[in-house]
This record gives structure tokens, sequence and C-alpha cells, in this order.
């Protein structure tokens, strides 16, 4: 991927959009970009690194693993995103494992680099406060879901989440998302996929989760 490619989408990226020409060079120049195939992992949890990852292409996985390899997802990146910042920051352990969802190109930024960035231009850290705030807060709900809701409330709360960001509202007005495996929504939820199946009939049969060849449509008013 060439400078010019790296530097228009750096212009995209709320995180870097208040920066000047000269800046975003200095990231842009900085980066080292590199490309991951789908499932491969880009940084394990624990794993001691500090770098800056920006998504340039593709999509990539946030997620906790146990001993028996079971997932646990936090967050989707897509292009655009940026993570890793945690220990960019504190210089601390890596807090969760990254996986690449599709094959993925990322840009990154070493920490020395961002953080003579940031001495230049404070109000960087602004932004990056607020995705980091962004992020907790949608820990939390998850957390709070899998504290007090059942599997098919969890699945219903986290499709319309996901609807706010990239669903299609439907003529009769419902919202169309884009389908996922149960296993991924099990992964997602912190449910177990067989959990996920059994729920689905219930959703189905209740009429608040249809599906069709590529999408699943969800009613937003739902009675419970």
């Amino acid at each position: 991927m060439s400078n010019l490619e790296i530097l228009k989408i750096l212009k995209e990226i709320p995180l870097f959009q208040a920066l000047s020409e000269e800046h975003l060079s200095m990231i842009s120049d900085g980066f080292i970009t590199r490309k991951f195939e789908k499932d491969k992992i880009i940084f394990y949890q624990y794993e001691k690194s500090t770098e800056l990852y920006v998504i340039l292409r593709g999509s990539v996985k946030a997620c906790l693993l146990d001993l028996e390899g079971k997932e646990l997802i936090l967050h989707i990146f897509k292009r655009g995103d940026f993570f890793g910042e945690l220990s960019l920051l504190d210089g601390r352990p890596r807090s969760a494992t990254l996986i690449a969802v599709e094959d993925s190109t990322v840009g990154i930024l070493k920490r020395e680099k961002f953080i003579k960035l940031l001495e230049k231009t404070p109000s960087i850290a602004v932004s990056m406060l607020s995705a980091i705030v962004e992020r907790l807060r949608m820990t939390d709900e998850m957390l709070g879901a899998m504290a007090f809701l059942d599997v098919s409330k969890r699945i219903i709360k986290y499709l319309l989440k996901l609807a706010e960001k990239e669903g299609i509202k439907t003529d009769d007005g419902r919202i169309k998302i884009k389908k996922m495996t149960h296993r991924q929504l099990a992964s997602c939820t912190g449910a177990s996929r067989e959990a996920v199946t059994k729920a689905f009939k219930i959703l189905k049969f209740r009429g608040i989760l249809k599906e069709d060849d590529e999408f699943f449509i969800v009613s937003p008013k739902i009675e419970w």
C-alpha cells in the first residue's frame, strides 16, 4: 500500500482528522504496514507490545480466549478503526487477543512516534479518550446483558446495537443486518452455540427475528 493511500485513509479516521498535513505525513511516514490472512493472530492477550494499529483494509476482532479455545468477542474493528491504544498509552501488556476476521492490512505506529505526536498535538488525546470511553461503555453493556438477560434478549440487544451502525431499514419498519453464524453470535454474547440455536427458534416463533439468504431481519419494537 502506497504512502498516498495510507494518507487518504488517515484523513477519514476521526482520531486524526484534526491534524495538519504535516502531522498526517509524519504518521504515514512512520507506519509499518502488515498483512494478516483470515484467522491469523495479530497479537495475544498479555503480550508485551505497545504499538498502535490502524485498519487499512479488512476487519479484526478483539476477544478473550479460555484454555479450551472458546472465545468471547469484545469488539469487531473495521477499516479506519484503531486498536492497541491501552498498551500504547500505559506500556503494559495487551488486554485482549486480536484476530483477523478476514484478510486484512493494518498500519502499525510505534509508541515513541505516537508519544511525540501527542506532545505536538494534545488535541489528539481527546479524540482517543472519546473512543476509549465508548468502548468501555459497550463492554459495560455487554457484561450487564450477560449477567441479567437470557440468551434471546442478549442476541436481540446485540443485533440492535449492531443495527445502529450498519443496519438497513425495510419498508415495514424492520431492520436488516448482515448475517452472522450462530458460533459468531455465541462468541459475541457470551453464550454457547447450542443456546443461540435454541434462542433463534424462540425469536423466530415470536416473530421478533427472521432470516433470508444474506440478512437477519429484526423487529425494533419488541414486547417480551
